[in-house]
């Protein structure tokens, strides 16, 4: 070569046999040819066999290394003591270990001999690795109380954390689920993120149900999971109701007590007021009381205590009981054959009262059952007995209305008086004939005073009034117009102290044909002082004769 000398052969030899023990130092020092490395997994306290090579089984002596933190002889097929006792051969060539731990996890390396005489070997390089979990899951869900059968609660819109843990190696992946009532499962999570760890603000009823942690182990896949129910619950938001009824057998009290709206239902306590007596103590919120418990006016009271709320202020009510009062007539009347209605009206029963109406004919009294003859209507706390055709003999007497409930019984009594019905029409008859009667007598009365009458009204007739009523029997009429002639010829020869007034009476009295009648008249009419400017001329004719005809006429002068 210009410039420089070419290498010899020697140095040239020299350099192929360094690189040449180069790679087999670092052969050794490997262990295995990086083709023949494999990866076995295990679980802790499980059991494990390593094979030797991918290949069939070797033919040789196989031999089997730990290579942490050195190279450590474990054992070989040609052995039959192992320095431990969990190391064992399968099929002379796979190692076998019993019992995992953390402290097995390395780098094993199985030697085989191919040719003893050459000392040729081949080396294969494994990795154990140790797997343990998940075990002993932790859920933590706070803050919650715990119901008697185990199940966690939380109440209405209050904030929950929720956190899961495990046990692993390597750490797990965790995840929850959610599954409400009657649905599938759900994922907890966003874009396909994992989380441990989460809080719910403002729980609801729809966030009820089964919440579950799911722990994987990332290197031999084992899953483990544990689910807690968490129910929402919520108190009432209004306030217990309570009030009284009558049992079924009628003699008993029933107090009920209701607070409905919450989650779950509330336990209710019934004490007696005053002084908190406990009656009774359950979930239904019924109390059953005999009559010897009960007085008029008594107050009892129902507490309601809800498990997420309770207390003895706040949430509960009072009840009264009392007995019933009674309002009637005390007497009716009914016509005979017609219809009458008796009414009967309670006030002031807590429970309500029964009605009934009963008739005391008996005893014990027979309760009147509506029929063809009897109809009883009931319309809030008023009770009608309606009698129909009313009998004297049959229907007429004393009826009971009673009211009665678990507290006292009460009753009145009604008088009913069936009276025969009135004769309208005779009675009509007799007023009238009555009045007839006393028209007659007044008429009678008149009739025989009308001469004195007629006379005390002649004088007090106005000075211009020259109206003469003539009654003259019609028989007698043209004697009567002769007698009127002579009449006014006698006028003219009366003394002067009758005309000095320029007023002539003449009253001629006919009764009977009395003569002295007609006289007394006129001395009567003489004595009266005459002030009248006219002359007036009263013939009165009365006759009882039958005979006669009473026809009278009317002349005017």
């Amino acid at each position: 070569m210009p410039g420089g000398r070419a290498p010899t052969p020697l140095l040239l030899l020299l350099l192929l046999l360094l690189l040449l023990l180069l790679l087999c130092e670092q052969s050794s020092a490997n262990g295995v040819p990086p083709e023949t490395k494999a990866v076995f997994i295990g679980e802790e306290q499980e059991n494990i066999t390593i094979p030797c090579s991918n290949t069939t089984a070797p033919g040789g002596l196989v031999s089997w290394y730990r290579n942490e933190p050195e190279a450590t002889f474990l054992l070989s097929s040609n052995t039959t003591v192992t320095p431990e006792f969990r190391y064992s051969l399968v099929n002379a060539s796979s190692l076998h270990i019993t019992g995992l731990g953390p402290q097995d996890e390395g780098n094993y390396t199985c030697r085989e001999v191919l040719n003893k005489t050459l000392g040729d070997h081949l080396e294969h390089r494994v990795q154990l690795l140790v797997a343990s979990g998940p075990t002993q899951i932790d859920i933590n869900i706070s803050p919650t109380g715990i119901h008697p059968n185990g199940s966690l609660f939380v109440a209405r819109g209050s904030q929950v954390t929720f956190n899961c843990s495990s046990s692993s190696y390597p750490p797990p992946m965790v995840e929850w689920s959610f599954q409400p009532p009657g649905s599938s499962s759900e994922p907890f999570g966003v874009n396909n993120e994992t989380f441990s760890y989460f809080v719910l603000h403002n729980m609801s009823p729809t966030l009820q149900g089964n919440y579950t942690c799911l722990a994987t182990n990332t290197l031999s896949k084992r899953v483990q999971k544990v689910t807690s129910e968490l129910l929402v619950y919520y108190p009432p938001w209004s306030d217990p109701q309570c009030w009284a009824e009558t049992a079924a057998m009628g003699s008993m009290l029933q107090l009920i007590c209701q607070w409905s709206g919450g989650y779950p239902d509330p336990v209710f306590l019934w004490t007696e007021e005053p002084g908190n007596l406990i009656l009774g103590n359950s979930s239904l919120g019924v109390e059953t009381l005999n009559r010897s418990q009960l007085s008029d006016g008594k107050k009892f009271k129902c507490i309601g205590n809800h498990i997420v709320e309770s207390g003895m202020t706040g949430t509960n009510c009072v009840v009264q009981i009392n007995g019933p009062t009674l309002q009637s007539e005390p007497m009716k009347t009914c016509l005979l054959g017609g219809n009458v209605t008796l009414t009967c009206q309670v006030s002031g029963a807590n429970p309500s009262a029964k009605i009934s109406w009963l008739r005391n004919l008996t005893q014990p009294e027979e309760e009147i059952l509506p029929s063809s003859r009897y109809l009883i209507t009931h319309k809030d706390s008023v009770s009608t007995l309606t009698i129909l055709n009313c009998s004297q003999g049959v229907d007429e007497g004393y009826y009971v209305c009673r009211a009665e409930n678990p507290v006292r019984v009460r009753e009145v009594d009604i008088w009913l008086t069936v009276e025969k019905p009135l004769n309208v029409g005779g009675i009509v008859g007799a007023v009238v004939i009555l009045l007839l009667l006393g028209v007659g007598t007044v008429l009678g009365f008149i009739l025989y005073y009308s001469p004195n009458i007629c006379l005390k009204g002649n004088s007090l007739r106005g000075q211009d009034s020259s109206d003469v009523m003539v009654l003259v029997d019609s028989q007698d009429e043209e004697e009567e117009e002769a007698e009127e002639e002579a009449e006014e010829r006698e006028v003219e020869d009366l003394p002067k102290e009758i005309t000095r007034h320029g007023h002539i009476h003449r009253v001629t009295a006919l009764v009977n044909g009395d003569v002295e009648g007609m006289g007394n008249g006129l001395q009567a009419l003489q004595g009266e002082p005459l002030l009248l400017s006219d002359t007036y001329q009263l013939v009165v004719g009365i006759s009882l004769d039958p005979e006669l005809e009473s026809d009278f006429r009317f002349h005017r002068r």
